[in-house]
């Protein structure tokens, strides 16, 4: 399967890229869905923790406009997700309801409002 990303820095420039089917591609990727002109002021370092064949640690950095992902836990977080890397998978990949993964337990944040600020400069991942 493949989608369509949007290159921010030529507008109308699209790039066919495989959609990422593990939560390590899924994390790996989120540069590519980054929208710079909604993080211009946003400063925050995030952790996710995905355990499974298919996870792993991962750091995630947003600063001032610029997004970079990294494997491993580095510095302090503003936020960590925690879950098994299936269930994050179904969540972005939407066979399941992010809300409800997050309500029952699948998918552990620790802090809400971080997270919310942080999936306002991601394009949701589109599966179809």
């Amino acid at each position: 399967m493949f989608r369509r990303i949007n290159n921010y820095k030529n507008p109308g420039d699209f790039r066919i890229m495989p959609l990422p089917t593990t939560a390590r591609e899924i994390v790996l990727n989120l540069p590519a869905r980054f929208r710079p002109e909604a993080a211009k002021h946003e400063c925050a370092i995030f952790h996710f923790q995905l355990q499974g064949e298919t996870g792993g640690q991962f750091t995630v950095r947003v600063h001032h406009g610029q997004c970079a992902v990294e494997e491993g836990i580095s510095g302090e977080a503003e936020c960590v997700v925690t879950a098994a890397a299936s269930d994050f998978e179904d969540a972005e990949l939407g066979r399941i309801n992010k809300q409800m993964a997050v309500m029952t337990g699948k998918i552990r944040i620790s802090n809400l409002g971080a997270m919310l600020k942080f999936l306002g400069v991601f394009e949701e991942l589109k599966t179809a």
